[in-house]
């Protein structure tokens, strides 16, 4: 059962100057989310997939120290700094972001991370359904290629969950190096509920708590998790602010939350990092499937991306 709780007051002036963007670090990433991932499975009831994801991004973390350098999408050195602010700019006047999804297909560098994390991947383990997606997935590169495609669409055949998760992951891997060369303070707003590094839905909204940004609220990007500002109080896949209403499981003091929307009939959830800082928008979104599943009973429909509840 979920119960309205109070609404969240707005963001107090000083968040207005509250940084716009917030870039990944791969680094700490993926070896957070692990943690949180392993942390989240004791005594839950979804424990052997919590196990199984905290698997997947053990392996994100483990594999990202060996693989090449990436070129940056827009040049971050000095004596190149204004082609990186045309490029910015250009994309900011067509409002795009700088990440284009589209090409990302093609990019080699992707396709061989895919390679890598497919071969890193089979040392996990895994329920026989996962180890026989990921023994044809291995096996046909066409598949990879399509599996990838759907991923960078946010669409997934009902007969491909299992393949999806893999090529998902390693997505994510590859956007957040991408998005980590990106200039922060060159993104721009390019659409409600669009990630401006690299165009993706959000996977959850968090309240942070950083210097001059104390319960602001972040979107987080399900592909390459950078973070942007969002006002609260406003439906982040709408943009409405109006009839907007907070719900959590009764009982529950976990920090995480439902923002629901009568205008679009849809809901993110919302985690409290400034109250609980171990939060972690990938895990805790799958670790709160109970929430979920009462709010599309009652009729809600989820608006954010996680490629790993992809089904439910």
């Amino acid at each position: 059962m979920t119960e309205e709780t109070p609404r969240p007051r707005p963001a107090p002036r000083g968040d207005l100057h509250t940084q716009f963007a917030v870039l990944p670090d791969p680094v700490t990433l993926f070896a957070r989310r692990a943690d949180r991932f392993a942390a989240r499975a004791e005594g839950h009831e979804l424990a052997p997939y919590l196990r199984f994801m905290a698997g997947i991004a053990q392996a994100q973390a483990a594999l990202l120290p060996t693989l090449p350098p990436l070129a940056p999408v827009t040049a971050v050195t000095a004596e190149q700094a204004a082609r990186a602010a045309e490029h910015a700019a250009r994309a900011a006047e067509h409002g795009m972001p700088p990440i284009d999804r589209v090409r990302l297909a093609d990019d080699p560098a992707l396709t061989e991370t895919i390679s890598r994390f497919l071969q890193i991947v089979v040392a996990i383990p895994m329920p026989d359904p996962a180890a026989a997606a990921l023994a044809r997935l291995r096996a046909d590169p066409a598949a990879q290629r399509q599996r990838l495609a759907d991923a960078l669409e946010d669409a997934v055949a009902a007969d491909a969950i299992a393949e999806h998760v893999f090529i998902a992951a390693a997505l994510q891997l590859h956007a957040a190096r991408l998005a980590a060369l990106l200039q922060a303070d060159l993104l721009q707003p390019v659409g409600t509920g669009v990630c401006p590094a690299c165009g993706g839905a959000p996977v959850a909204c968090v309240l942070v708590d950083r210097p001059g940004a104390h319960n602001a609220r972040y979107c987080v990007c399900a592909t390459c998790a950078t973070q942007w500002n969002a006002v609260r109080v406003t439906c982040v896949l709408c943009g409405a602010t109006e009839g907007i209403a907070y719900h959590h499981i009764e009982g529950s003091d976990d920090g995480v939350a439902a923002e629901t929307c009568n205008a679009c009939q849809g809901y993110v959830k919302l985690l409290s990092q400034a109250e609980h800082p171990e939060l972690d928008p990938m895990a805790d979104d799958v670790a709160s499937l109970g929430l979920d599943l009462l709010l599309q009973d009652a009729g809600w429909r989820r608006g954010a991306v996680n490629p790993f509840l992809t089904g439910y």
